[in-house]
C-alpha cells in the first residue's frame, strides 16, 4: 500500500491509499475558472473534488502503479506547460518539480516534465511507485527509497548532477527565499499554489521569484499590479517577477501565437 497526500482543487487535501481516495477535506475555493472551464465543475465541494480525483487515477493512473509518466501540453499557460518549453528551447537545463510517486526529482526530458507535473496538484505527502521511478530513473530522485520532498535539496542534487541553468517549483515563500539566497541568479524559481498566502509572503515571492502563479491568491494579484513584468492569462494568470521570467512566459505565449496579458475577466472565488 502507498500513501499520497495532495491538496487539489480549492485547497482540498485529498488522501489516497492503495489507489483509492479515502478522505477529501471541505474545499476553501469554491469556484476555479479554469476547472470550469475544462471539466464543467460548477461548484468546488466534497463530492466534485472526489470525482475528479477518481478521474484522475482512472486516465493516467496518479497514486497507483498504472501512472503515466509523459503527456504533451494540457493548459496554455501551466507551469508544466512553460518548464517543457524552456528545456526545449534550451532556456533551461533541468527542472526541479515535486509529483506522485517521485517526490523531489530532478528532470531534463520535457514530456516527462509535463507527463509528472501536469496533471497533479499541491503535492503534500508521497511514497515510490516503482513504475514511476523506472521511468524516470531512480538516480534522479531526491530518494527514490522513501520519495522525499525536498525542492532546496533537490536544487543541490541538480546542481551536483552537473546542470547549470535549474528551474524549481516552489509552494511556499521559505523556500523560495532560501533557493535564492543559496543558489543565486542561475536558478529560475516558479511559486506556485499560492492560494492563502500572506501579504507578507507575496511580497517576498515577488523578491525572490522568477514566475508566480496567482491561483486564488488575492495578495499576489494586487501586488502583481505593480510588479509584474508580464502576465499570461486573465482567470488565473501567471506573472513575470523577473526578467528571465518574463522571457520564459514570453516563449510560451509566442509558440501560441498570443501577445502578454492586462487585466482580468474572471477570478476564483473566493479569493484567499
Amino acid at each position: 500500500m502507498t500513501r499520497h497526500v495532495m491538496e487539489m482543487l480549492g485547497m482540498s487535501k485529498v488522501t489516497i491509499e492503495d489507489g483509492k481516495v479515502i478522505n477529501v477535506t471541505e474545499p476553501k475555493v469554491k469556484y476555479c475558472p479554469l476547472f470550469k472551464k475544462h471539466r464543467g465543475i460548477d461548484e468546488l465541494n466534497c463530492e466534485s473534488v472526489r470525482k475528479n480525483a477518481e478521474f484522475r487515477i482512472e486516465r493516467f493512473g496518479m497514486c497507483n502503479d498504472n501512472r503515466d509518466t509523459r503527456m504533451k501540453d494540457f493548459l496554455s499557460f501551466g507551469v508544466s506547460e512553460m518548464l517543457s518549453l524552456a528545456l526545449t528551447e534550451h532556456l533551461i537545463d533541468a527542472a526541479v518539480i515535486a509529483a506522485d510517486g517521485c517526490g523531489t526529482v530532478v528532470l531534463e526530458d520535457p514530456e516527462i516534465v509535463q507527463g509528472m507535473g501536469g496533471r497533479i496538484s499541491g503535492i503534500i505527502e508521497t511514497e515510490p511507485i516503482q513504475k514511476v521511478v523506472d521511468d524516470i530513473g531512480a538516480e534522479r530522485l531526491l530518494d527514490p527509497k522513501t520519495a522525499k520532498i525536498d525542492q532546496f535539496e533537490g536544487v543541490a542534487k541538480a546542481y551536483h548532477m552537473h546542470y547549470h541553468t535549474i528551474a524549481v517549483t516552489v509552494a511556499n515563500a521559505k523556500d523560495a527565499q532560501e533557493i535564492r539566497d543559496c543558489f543565486g541568479m542561475t536558478t529560475v524559481i516558479i511559486a506556485v499554489h499560492t492560494t492563502g498566502i500572506s501579504e507578507k509572503d507575496a511580497e517576498i515571492l515577488f523578491d525572490t521569484c522568477d514566475i508566480i502563479t496567482s491561483c486564488a491568491s488575492k495578495h499576489i494579484r494586487e501586488i502583481a499590479k505593480g510588479r509584474a513584468l508580464l502576465q499570461a492569462g486573465t482567470k488565473v494568470p501567471v506573472y513575470a517577477a523577473s526578467e528571465m521570467g518574463a522571457k520564459i512566459i514570453k516563449a510560451k505565449l509566442d509558440q501560441l501565437g498570443r501577445e502578454p496579458d492586462t487585466g482580468l475577466d474572471e477570478s476564483p472565488e473566493p479569493m484567499l
